[in-house]
This record gives C-alpha cells, sequence and structure tokens, in this order.
C-alpha cells in the first residue's frame, strides 16, 4: 500500500471522528431532542453517523458502478430506495432512544424528515466525492499518458537532428578541401568535437553555458568556411550560465542562416548578424540574414532542421517561449525567446 492511499485512509477516518467529536461531545448540540446534557445525543450521533457513512461510501464506491454504466433511472431508483430504507431504520432507532431517556414531545415524522433531509445530503456528498476523485485519476493518466507522448516523440525528433546535423557538417568541411587542407583536418578535429558534443552531452537539459559554447564553435566553423565571403557579426552573451536548457535548439536557425543566406559577387550584400543573450532567465536568439530573393522560389529553404526545432519548442517549452520568422527587404529575420 502506497503512502499517499495510506494517507487518504487517515484523512478519511480523521474526518469521521472529528464529526462526530465536535457535534456529539464539543458542543452543547440538540438534534431531534436528543441533547449533549442527557446524554443521548453521544448514541444518537453514533448510529447516525454510521447512517451518513453507509450512504456516502455506497453512492462513492457500489452505486457508482450502476451510473458508470449507463443506467441513470436505476441509478437514481437504487439511490432514492436505499435513502428511504436507512431513513426509516435510523427514524426507528431514534423511536427507541425516545422512549429510553423519555422524550415524549418529539414526533416521528419530525425525525424521519430530518434524517431523510441529512441522508440526501450525504448521499451528494458521496456522489461528488467519487466523481471529483474519478476526474483527477482520470487528469493524472491522461497526463501521463502525454508525458510519455512528449518522450517518445523528442527521441524520434531528436534521431532526426543527429543525422541532419552530420551531413551539414560534412558539406561544410568538403567546401574546404582543396581551397585550404590544413584548415580543412583543423575544421574536421573542430567538427568531431561538435559531433561528440552531441551524441553524449546533449541527452537532457544541459547547461546554458556548454550549449553557448557549442553555437559558438559552429559559428567559428562556418566564419572560416566561408571566409570573406560573407559579412559576419555574432555577440553572445549571458547573466547566468549556470541556467539549463534543452539542447540543440538554438543551432538550427543559426544553421538555416548560413546554409540558405544570400551569394552576390559583392560580399558586402552577404551579411549573417547572431546575437544571443540571456537576462533574467529569458534567453532571446536574433538572426538575420541577407538572402536572393531571385532563388527564394527554387532553393527549399528551412527543411527538417527548423521544422524539428519547431516541434521540440512546442513539445519542451508549450507556454513559455515565443518565435517569430519573417522576412522582410531581403533579409530572414529569426527573433526567438525562451522563459528558461
Amino acid at each position: 500500500m502506497n503512502t499517499s492511499r495510506i494517507a487518504l485512509y487517515v484523512g478519511h477516518l480523521m474526518f469521521w471522528l472529528l464529526n462526530y467529536w465536535f457535534v456529539a461531545l464539543g458542543s452543547e448540540f440538540n438534534w431531534n431532542g436528543f441533547t449533549y446534557i442527557s446524554g443521548s445525543l453521544a448514541y444518537a450521533y453514533a448510529y447516525g453517523l454510521f447512517f451518513n457513512a453507509v450512504l456516502f461510501y455506497s453512492q462513492a464506491f457500489l452505486f457508482i458502478r450502476i451510473y458508470k454504466r449507463n443506467k441513470k433511472v436505476n441509478f437514481y431508483l437504487v439511490t432514492i430506495l436505499v435513502i428511504i430504507i436507512i431513513t426509516v431504520i435510523e427514524t426507528y432507532c431514534d423511536f427507541m432512544l425516545y422512549r429510553a431517556y423519555n422524550v415524549d414531545n418529539e414526533p416521528l415524522l419530525g425525525s424521519f424528515s430530518a434524517n431523510f433531509i441529512v441522508h440526501i445530503l450525504y448521499t451528494a456528498a458521496g456522489f461528488y466525492y467519487i466523481v471529483k476523485f474519478e476526474y483527477r485519476k482520470s487528469e493524472k493518466t491522461k497526463q501521463k499518458l502525454i508525458e510519455e507522448t512528449y518522450k517518445t516523440e523528442l527521441k524520434y525528433l531528436k534521431a532526426q537532428l543527429n543525422p541532419h546535423f552530420l551531413f551539414n557538417g560534412i558539406n561544410s568541411v568538403y567546401h574546404l578541401i582543396g581551397k585550404d587542407d590544413v584548415l580543412a583536418k583543423e575544421t574536421l578535429l573542430q567538427f568531431s568535437g561538435l559531433l561528440r558534443y552531441q551524441l553524449y552531452e546533449s541527452n537532457t537539459h544541459i547547461l546554458l553555458e556548454k550549449e553557448l559554447d557549442y553555437v559558438l564553435k559552429y559559428i567559428k566553423i562556418e566564419e572560416t568556411r566561408r571566409g570573406p565571403d560573407i559579412r559576419l557579426d555574432y555577440e553572445i552573451k549571458s547573466e547566468n550560465s549556470q541556467l539549463k536548457i534543452a539542447p540543440l535548439l538554438l543551432i538550427p536557425f543559426i544553421e538555416n542562416a548560413f546554409k540558405h543566406g544570400s551569394n552576390h559577387i559583392d560580399s558586402t550584400f552577404n551579411t549573417i548578424t547572431i546575437k544571443i543573450e540571456e537576462i533574467e532567465r529569458k534567453l532571446s536568439l536574433n538572426v538575420v540574414n541577407s538572402y536572393d530573393e531571385s532563388l527564394v522560389h527554387t532553393a527549399r529553404v528551412g527543411g527538417i532542421g527548423l521544422t524539428n526545432v519547431q516541434k521540440r519548442l512546442s513539445l519542451l517549452y508549450p507556454d513559455q517561449h515565443q518565435l517569430n520568422i519573417k522576412k522582410d527587404k531581403a533579409k530572414h529575420i529569426v527573433d526567438l525567446s525562451i522563459n528558461l
């Protein structure tokens, strides 16, 4: 038996005990002709509370099964019948106790009416309790299923991302071979470090410091590969690098800027600006790159990388991120903010 179930049982037991103590022993309460001073109330409330508990738990754990089977008419009939039977039994017990304590001025009809009203209240309370209980149980089960679905989809998306990154990295090194073999070797070594990070260090939420370092290394590799062909400006800063973030969320936007940026003969028109900053637990990414409008209809912009990261953001930070991607005057602009 788990701790939560024990706590539930103890809570119910304490409710009934405190209920009895407060009414029958803790105050000078009178009910249906029974009084605290005469001592009759202690007996009357003992069996009265027992009948109330029977109705409460019968409604909660027995009759509700009839209700769940969509036999609502049967459910209401059985409920009313049981209330009447228990009310008659309790009223008879009241009658016997009246005789034992010589209570002559209390009509049985008044006792029956009072008992019937109380029994309806406890029956309704039992129905409300089990409906609320089942609803919470259903919500917990649903939440677990959602979490399992999230985990499965995240694993799938991560499996997609690794080959995608590998393809882009090999493509970067390929462009250096023949131009500068020494630089190609150095870049390949740097790339192997990035790939190692992806494979072995990015399985769970990681330090923001590591993720930003990974991004910086990637930018430097691209800066080396593209050389004077682009005008690159980047800035990365963080107030609290010990914050944690889901890995590989930023890199697809930066990859996209290098991959689909413009390639004009005049390199001054080929611009990429990257700004990443974290202030008061809010991480902001701004990526602006020029693109060739004449090729926008023939080139496939984005690909699996951006689609993947958008899904990951919706799964990992459903209400904690804002993403805006737009084109404006031959500029492709990405603005992303994440509350860490």
